[in-house]
């Protein structure tokens, strides 16, 4: 940890704490804002007092933060595109990370304050587009390629297809609960809200079975919500220390041998690949005879796929006989990244074409994965320090979007069946999008699942608060891009 200030000035090194900082309050943010999303359905539906299922939210973020992966975490990263994330230098290195974070945290605070289930995920990516897209205008650059494409195009999809899809699965398990889970009296009790069962049967808490249903789904959704919003957290981070201390991150400084050789291996072999399928990948790589390009290093680094064998080559002069990255010079290693990035780059583009073969494409996935095993990673106290404050935000704030989530967007009381049949929606889809690596967000899938099983269950819900809702899901998108882009923009000025 003490590397982080390798090689920099007080002045960017203070800016670089505050930047962290700023990074960790957003995730506290995000605690706040995304806890009420777990914890509400429990407490509406009483099976767990406030203040312990607030704990138990807490712990259970803690936990899927620290044990979800980072497939999240560089989903949000590579967002940007390549060129933008090899030659971001310190200074925009800062104000970019600022002013995505900014933007986010204006938007979250805002909407939280009004007590609205907006999504932290939309607000950091559309902060993230914004960002690319102000560099493109500013730089002179094409919009078209201002942004990873591909990538954005499948969180867009993951992002405004999951809730509609919890809305879906969410009504339909309510649907079979009705039909062929309250039969008998006491199956009848589950399809009651607690006001009803109180008045009825004089008990406060849900039926054992399925208090503990409910239990077991929060804990699902607040670990489900550590293990991809945490990652957001994380890949934020290792932006602000790759952008700004290079030294120390650009590359896993503890990377074993082992793993350097997984890496020099991956680069021979994917020299191999393009000489092996020549005529097949010619449509991006040029013939060996011109790629004898030079690398300057003390040029920006462009990104072109023509010059494939000319990258191979390069990173393969950097990486031989390398044991450790120590061995590097600052420059070098930044190097190192640059190629890597620019080598899995080409092999996602070689992937895509109609003409590889899917025991290629599974190929090029495998090499992939070890270009960027020493360059996609995150030491264990980042990853300490955003579970920490997730869970620590998950404590406070929760009560004003718990509110709109468990009374107002229902026109009745939430039943013990719907609370239920919300959360493992919520959990299970949630789980596997942090699984595939694709950010989606809590909020809008736990509110939409609670809506669809008020609408399936008859119940009906309150149309003010489903405009509110979608307001802030139509209007997080452009807002975080305007903003952030003002934002970024402003602070070129002052550079």
């Amino acid at each position: 940890m003490f590397h982080l200030f390798t090689g920099l000035d007080l002045t960017t090194s203070l800016f670089l704490v505050l930047a962290l900082l700023f990074v960790l309050f957003y995730e506290a943010i995000n605690g706040f804002h995304d806890t009420a999303n777990a914890v509400a359905t429990v407490i509406y539906t009483r099976a767990m007092r406030a203040q312990l299922a607030v704990m138990m939210a807490g712990l259970f973020n803690f936990l899927g933060v620290i044990l979800g992966g980072l497939s999240v975490a560089y989903a949000i990263v590579h967002i940007l595109p390549t060129d933008l994330l090899l030659n971001v230098g310190s200074s925009h290195g800062l104000a970019m990370i600022f002013s995505i974070l900014l933007a986010a945290i204006i938007w979250n605070l805002g909407t939280w304050y009004f007590g609205l289930p907006a999504s932290s995920s939309h607000t950091l990516i559309g902060a993230i587009i914004g960002i690319a897209v102000t560099n493109a205008l500013v730089t002179g650059g094409s919009l078209v390629e201002a942004l990873n494409l591909p990538k954005v195009i499948n969180i867009f999809l993951s992002l405004i297809l999951s809730p509609i899809v919890g809305m879906v699965i969410a009504g339909f398990l309510i649907f079979l609960l009705r039909k062929y889970w309250s039969g008998t009296k006491k199956r009848r009790r589950n399809h009651m809200t607690p006001a009803e069962r109180e008045k009825k049967d004089g008990k406060k808490k849900p039926p054992f079975w399925t208090r503990i249903a409910l239990i077991i789904s929060a804990i699902g959704v607040s670990y489900s919500h550590g293990a991809n919003d945490g990652q957001k957290g994380i890949g934020l981070v290792m932006l602000v220390l790759i952008g700004v201390a290079p030294a120390g991150f650009v590359v896993n400084m503890n990377a074993s041998g082992y793993d350097i050789t997984r890496t020099r291996d991956a680069v021979n072999h994917l020299e191999q690949y393009y000489q092996q399928h020549n005529p097949q990948v010619s449509t991006l790589i040029a013939p060996p005879a011109a790629n004898n390009v030079a690398i300057d290093p003390s040029e920006p680094f462009h990104c072109n796929s023509e010059n494939g064998l000319a990258t191979v080559h390069h990173a393969q002069d950097l990486l031989n006989n390398l044991s450790s990255y120590d061995q590097l010079s600052v420059e070098n290693r930044s190097q190192v990244r640059r190629l890597l990035l620019c080598m899995s780059d080409t092999a996602d583009k070689i992937a895509k074409l109609p003409e590889t073969s899917s025991n290629d494409k599974r190929f090029l996935s495998n090499l992939k994965s070890d270009l960027n095993d020493t360059i996609e990673y995150a030491p264990i106290w980042i990853i300490l320090a955003v579970a920490l404050a997730l869970s620590l935000g998950t404590m406070v704030g929760w009560r004003r979007v718990a509110t709109t989530i468990g009374e107002k967007i229902g026109k009745n009381g939430m039943t013990y069946a719907q609370g239920m049949s919300a959360q493992i929606t919520a959990a299970v889809s949630i789980g596997l999008a942090s699984y595939t690596g694709m950010p989606v967000s809590t909020t809008h899938i736990l509110s939409s699942s609670v809506a669809g099983t008020m609408i399936v269950d008859g119940g009906g819900v309150q149309s003010k608060t489903i405009r509110s809702i979608a307001l802030a899901w139509v209007l997080t998108l452009p807002v975080s891009i305007l903003l952030s882009g003002a934002l970024y923009w402003i602070a070129l000025q002052l550079l």
